[in-house]
């Protein structure tokens, strides 16, 4: 690699990085309320909190994966070595090299990132919102809140082990893994191109791992841990060249397997963020792994057995999310 591809690689791990440190220095209960509060009230503050919180997290978590992608766009784009994009495929990206201009190579290369980081925020507002909205109707009040639970989670697990098989899956990934064959297929000159393929990059990697990041919902959002376990095989998937297909599908058997047990009540997963209406009755009344804490007029975090709660009081009632 010469200077400009090691600033690039830098960079990017360098951001991964900084992202990292961030997310883990974030006090839980922040940003636990964060995401509350963006799944209870859905302001445009909240949601853009929200948005700002997870564009951070995709950044530590597919940073690393993306770097060969990167560095190869670096070189068809001539910003190392103009002849590479005429090996890529003669028929399509063999054109007369353009006299080098690093401006405009830059805001090239920025807004291919750019455009594959903004699917990214866009999936999670539409996660949150497709997620909480219906979980909060569903579950507010209900009697029997941890069996439902159980079963949606059990379900959302088995759907996303089921999919690591599947064939778009397998596409997607490879489309992931093999960045010369996305760029043969999606190449674009000029700006208007970057564009275009940093969304069409973004897209192919919704495809191949939204279920990691449906199962963040699940587990609890911004979790540290469970961000750094699926961002480990997300890079096993796409670095390991031919061969991640087996780490998704043996991820996916974990998948299955942990679903059909969360479904059946042999295990319970952490309780994500729903709406759980309860009388107040100035005691506490424990039932297996329901706790309700009643006090008036007061918002809490409770945090037991690895499940986070937020207890809301309003008059003679509360919500415990």
């Amino acid at each position: 690699m010469n200077k400009v591809q090691w600033v690039i690689l830098v960079s990017l791990i360098l951001t991964s990085a900084v992202s990292w440190l961030v997310l883990s220095r974030q006090p839980d209960n922040e940003s636990n309320n964060v995401m509350m509060r963006a799944m209870m009230v859905y302001d445009p503050l909240s949601i853009s909190l929200f948005t700002i919180t997870w564009t951070v997290g995709m950044a530590a978590m597919m940073f690393p994966a993306i770097v060969p992608m990167v560095l190869l766009y670096n070189r068809l784009i001539g910003g190392s070595n103009n002849s590479a994009r005429n090996q890529a495929d003669e028929g399509l990206m063999v054109q007369a090299n353009p006299k080098y201009d690093s401006k405009r190579f830059s805001l090239k290369l920025i807004l291919f990132v750019s455009c594959y980081l903004a699917v990214w925020a866009l999936t999670g507002v539409a996660l949150l919102l497709g997620w909480s909205i219906p979980m909060n109707l569903l579950l507010a009040g209900s009697a029997t809140q941890q069996q439902i639970i159980n079963t949606i989670f059990g379900v959302v697990l088995i759907l996303s082990g089921l999919y690591q098989f599947s064939p778009l899956k397998t596409k997607c990934l490879g489309y992931c893994e093999s960045p010369m064959s996305f760029f043969m297929r999606r190449w674009r000159d000029g700006v208007w191109g970057a564009i275009r393929m940093g969304t069409y990059h973004g897209l192919y990697c919704l495809g191949c791992c939204w279920p990691y990041f449906l199962l963040m919902v699940v587990l609890g959002w911004m979790n540290v841990l469970w961000m750094g376990l699926f961002a480990a095989i997300i890079f096993g998937e796409k670095i390991w060249s031919r061969h991640g297909i087996w780490i998704a599908r043996v991820t996916g058997m974990g998948f299955v397997i942990v679903g059909l047990f969360t479904s059946l009540g042999i295990i319970t997963l952490q309780n994500t963020p729903v709406m759980n209406n309860v009388h107040s009755s100035g005691s506490d009344n424990n039932n297996g792994n329901t706790i309700n804490h009643s006090k008036s007029n007061d918002n809490k975090m409770t945090n037991m057995k690895g499940m986070d709660y937020i207890i809301v009081s309003n008059g003679s009632s509360e919500s415990r999310l």
